[in-house]
């Protein structure tokens, strides 16, 4: 029988995603074209994306039935049995029938039919259990972060981390909202005209709602936004909400001189040159070329003046004259904040990548430091929810230069609150040090840290 194509695109994403360290969504992007019907094109999202969250899991009860570890079979196979479990786990509107021979039918697509045996058998014997709880299936004296780490498919090491910070109650909420689909939330290019792009969404056949941080943002479910004549026409981009917050805590006004050091591919960008008007001056800056790229496609797309692109190392000092009244640091990170969106970062991310991020993180926030004009304000964030990449950088960075304060939280606040949505009030977004942080399960938004710092 031949294998339908919403497993065949997810199949050949995740040999992609394991064999070539890519991610699954800029993957799916390119293979879902629009000759892909959209129904294929939500199946394949769904076994992609639910595969990568619940691997753990996954290969758990798929090891009751090998009696071996997964990772010891060719990846073509552990694929098919992975996207098989899934179904038969997940999906109950998938029949198990179509479920075990569609995977049978992929190990041997990927000619490895001499294991196509062993995938049946397997996955007849997980059909079997579907519907079984897997906390029957611990062992009876597994330890507490084992235990979670198991059913919520997340590395040991890090569940570990969240339980001795956040607690239990906290960390099972990280947990489960890491393993649902992320909000497909979107900004305006102009936010004037947000009522209209939001009902030429609804008469595409999408729901839209308000967004739950910004009032300027919305959300879609219910098809692909990207397929629309709005997208198309630069109405607006798809960008998370917490990462629409970031570039309005600079507080931009026209004709200031803007730095957004790490720009691509250019969301926080947009919103900078926007509130900079056509007397500021932007600068973006990236360490790869084809990432500036993507960053002059987007600002095409949009119909907006682009900033002045600039590709350079962050962590060396910047090739910069004059000074800049305001200066975006999104740092590079370990992402933790994103799992749900991007959930093949839990299996690659190791302990002691943590360290050498926050080394790089420091470089790039003392190189932009120097560049920031008196007086003038740097906003550092992050997509991390760890310590040491956000409260560890700043506290090293306020130690070694005394000339840099944090802006309290009343005053961070403040810069926030004509944007938030009505009903929020923005001081709940800001810790007591003046921090900006959103997690997961709130507003439906990812992990974002972010430090407001002025020049004395």
């Amino acid at each position: 029988m031949p294998v339908s194509l919403s497993r065949q695109i997810a199949f050949e994403v995740l040999r992609r995603v394991e064999a070539e360290g890519a991610y699954a969504s800029d993957l799916l992007h390119t293979e879902l074209k629009a000759s892909v019907k959209p129904t294929d094109a939500a199946l394949a999202t769904e076994l992609t994306m639910g595969v990568l969250r619940w691997r753990r899991l996954l290969d758990f009860l798929l090891e009751r039935a090998l009696k071996k570890p997964v990772e010891r079979l060719d990846l073509p196979v552990a694929l098919a049995l992975q996207l098989g479990a899934y179904q038969l786990r997940f999906l109950e509107k998938i029949p198990p029938r179509a479920a075990v021979n569609e995977s049978v039918e992929l190990v041997k697509m990927a000619r490895k039919t001499s294991a196509a045996s062993l995938v049946n058998a397997v996955l007849r014997k997980i059909a079997t259990q579907a519907h079984s709880p897997a906390e029957e299936f611990l062992p009876p004296d597994i330890v507490r972060a084992e235990r979670l780490a198991i059913l919520h498919s997340h590395p040991t090491w890090m569940v570990e981390r969240w339980l001795s910070r956040l607690g239990e109650s906290q960390a099972v909420a990280l947990l489960e909202a890491n393993n649902r689909a992320p909000r497909l939330s979107c900004a305006p290019n102009d936010a004037s005209r947000r009522e209209d792009v939001m009902r030429g969404l609804e008469q595409a056949g999408m729901r839209v709602v308000p967004g739950q941080l910004l009032k300027a943002a919305f959300a879609v479910s219910g098809g692909s936004p990207t397929r629309t004549e709005e997208f198309r026409r630069g109405l607006f981009s798809i960008q998370d909400e917490a990462s629409q917050a970031i570039p309005l805590l600079l507080g931009v006004r026209p004709a200031e001189r803007v730095l957004d050091l790490c720009a691509a591919p250019g969301g926080k960008t947009s919103a900078l040159v926007r509130a900079a008007g056509n007397t500021g001056f932007v600068v973006a800056t990236d360490r790869h070329a084809h990432r500036l790229r993507a960053t002059q496609m987007q600002f095409k797309r949009l119909g907006l003046g682009g900033p002045h692109l600039l590709e350079l190392d962050a962590t060396q000092p910047l090739p910069f004259r004059g000074d800049f009244d305001r200066i975006l640091v999104d740092a590079p990170c370990t992402g933790t904040g994103t799992l749900a969106r991007h959930p093949e970062i839990r299996w690659r991310l190791r302990p002691e990548q943590l360290a050498q991020s926050r080394e790089q993180q420091s470089r790039m926030l003392t190189m932009a430091l120097a560049r920031l004009a008196q007086g003038g304000r740097l906003v550092y964030s992050t997509c991390s929810i760890e310590p040491e990449e956000n409260e560890g950088v700043i506290a090293e960075i306020l130690n070694n230069l005394p000339s840099i304060r944090r802006l309290p939280s009343s005053e961070a606040a403040r810069t926030l609150a004509p944007s938030v949505s009505p009903g929020t009030d923005s001081s709940t977004l800001f810790t007591p040090d003046g921090d900006f942080r959103t997690l997961p399960p709130a507003y439906h938004a990812d992990g974002f840290f972010a430090a407001l710092l002025e020049k004395a």
